[in-house]
């Protein structure tokens, strides 16, 4: 009879961690050497993750710095103010951390083929019949922690014969704990009553009962518990179905969702073929009438090519927007023939779609024109693949008044949603309400100007070590600190647009003003190029 063996893993702080990584992964921002400006979160002070509770927002999660505050999850934002007021307060991103958890449910397939997740912060595996590929338990729950670890995630690991005593132990035990069949019991015996997963309502009477470990429990009479919790055999929270699921008594099945569909299409060849541009379009109608099929669209296509000895080339192209049109997802492809290695021929080639999206069909115009938002994100999807992804990127609109932080750049091939509407197509990049100039600096440049009065427009300036003779100028537009951001000192600016003798057009500014106390004299800086 085979033993079923079940491993719980718990991830005490996966919304927490998740939100660190995402903040770790974003591009820096553009230093400001010129202001001080405050940066925004910072990682190391009290920070909490805040959901909606019955009756307000509560903690949802809280970082090291908070717990040693007495921050907790479950408190309220308002208690952890008045605890710790400088604490962060960030949104949790329950979707998010929710699709999170399915990904990683699926990823940790990779030790078995049986994973489902286990509420909102465990995942539970049924590994019977695998852990010899691993090396033994020990070794298999030792390569589960270092591979998380790796994805910024800490874990506390458990293997039972169930999954109750699996998920207690995980949660109540020693780290990374492996338990018999015949040590079951006695070592469930020595948990307390909350390894039963049962509500606080419960628990709360277990406690005034005197009943605080689970040893306790199995004491007392079955009739007893039926009486005193309820006899109704559909209710999933009594204490004696929990104790009969833990120790085995009562079946609990690990319902393992489907994996979901992958779209893929292996074309073998009779004979090998130096060149396989031409046999592309039959498995590139076949992949997309699949998915057509399924109602699903790509955002990334991979094409795998194998050679008769052995080797292998991999290519990959990404969509700005869903598509299943064979032809331009062939000519996504078309650049990566140019320095193919065909060696001994080619004798077998693969079409995957990468990243499906759902995608309904769509009403060709009558004059058989092609809808502008496809147009333009085949126009992405050309250039990215000719230039780069980080070639073409678009503007993240940011809430900031100030010039260097009123955006945040990406790959345009990366965005979802990027011709949504709302998006690029709909008008959803945010105009300035100024004239801005076309090229912005990175960092503005300190320049020499010459002035006739200290609190007007410069008539010359250097730059570069080129002078400049200023014939018009227009300003100023003052632009003040983030107060509610910026360190004391901050200086305000005052903006001006000139044009040069030459006929070329700069925008400057002036930061700070005399007498303003922040300093001594104004410092100019060019900012942007006009056109």
């Amino acid at each position: 009879m085979i033993r079923r063996r079940i491993v719980s893993i718990w991830l005490p702080r996966f919304p927490i961690a998740r939100w660190e990584r995402a903040q770790a992964m974003q591009p820096a921002q553009p230093s400001v050497p010129w202001e001080e400006v405050a940066d925004g979160l910072d990682p190391d002070a009290p920070l909490v993750l805040a959901a909606q509770g019955p009756h307000g927002p509560v903690v949802h999660a809280a970082n090291p710095s908070a717990q040693a505050e007495g921050a907790a999850r479950g408190m309220r934002i308002t208690d952890v103010r008045a605890l710790t007021p400088m604490v962060q307060v960030v949104p949790a991103d329950l979707s998010g951390d929710a699709e999170a958890l399915r990904r990683l449910m699926l990823w940790s397939r990779r030790w078995c083929p049986w994973s489902a997740s286990d509420g909102a912060d465990g995942i539970v595996l049924d590994t019977t019949g695998s852990d010899h590929l691993w090396g033994g338990e020990a070794a298999m729950l030792s390569d589960m922690q270092a591979r998380l670890r790796d994805l910024g995630q800490e874990a506390r690991l458990a293997v039972a014969p169930t999954h109750g005593a699996a998920w207690a132990l995980a949660r109540y035990g020693a780290a990374r704990e492996i338990c018999g069949p015949s040590a079951l019991k006695a070592r469930l015996a020595m948990l307390p009553v909350a390894a039963l997963r049962l509500d606080g309502a419960t628990l709360l009477t277990l406690r005034r009962l005197g009943l605080k470990h689970i040893g306790d429990l199995m004491l007392i009479p079955r009739a007893t518990l039926e009486r005193r919790f309820g006899r109704d055999g559909r209710a999933l929270m009594t204490p004696l179905r929990r104790l009969d699921q833990m120790t085995g008594d009562l079946p609990e099945p690990i319902v393992s969702p489907p994996p979901p569909q992958r779209f893929r299409v292996v074309h073998r060849l009779a004979e090998p073929v130096m060149d396989p541009q031409p046999l592309l379009p039959e498995p590139m109608q076949m992949l997309c009438a699949e998915l057509a099929a399924a109602g699903q669209g790509l955002r990334g296509l991979r094409l795998e090519l194998y050679r008769t000895d052995g080797t292998t080339s991999r290519f990959e192209a990404g969509c700005a927007q869903a598509s299943r049109d064979p032809a331009h997802l062939q000519n996504l492809l078309t650049c990566h023939f140019e320095s193919l290695d065909a060696g001994f021929g080619f004798d077998t080639l693969s079409l995957e779609a990468l990243r499906p999206e759902p995608l309904a069909a769509a009403q060709v115009r009558l004059d058989g024109g092609v809808q502008a938002d496809v147009a333009l994100a085949t126009l992405v999807d050309r250039l990215t693949v000719r230039l780069g992804p980080d070639a073409v990127q678009l503007p993240d609109p940011v809430e900031s008044h100030l010039p260097e932080c009123a955006d945040r750049w990406s790959p345009a091939v990366r965005r979802a949603g990027l011709l949504a509407p709302g998006g690029l197509g709909g008008g959803g990049l945010v105009a300035p309400s100024r004239d801005r100039p076309v090229r912005l600096l990175r960092s503005p440049e300190r320049i020499e100007v010459l002035y006739a009065v200290p609190e007007g427009p410069p008539v010359r300036f250097k730059w570069r070590r080129k002078p400049y003779l200023i014939r018009r100028h227009q300003g100023p537009e003052r632009i003040a600190p983030e107060w509610w951001r910026a360190r004391p000192g901050t200086r305000l600016r005052d903006y001006y647009k000139v044009e040069v003798e030459a006929g070329e057009r700069y925008w400057l500014f002036r930061e700070g003003i005399m007498g303003d106390g922040r300093g001594g004299e104004p410092d100019w800086f060019l900012h942007g190029l006009f056109a």
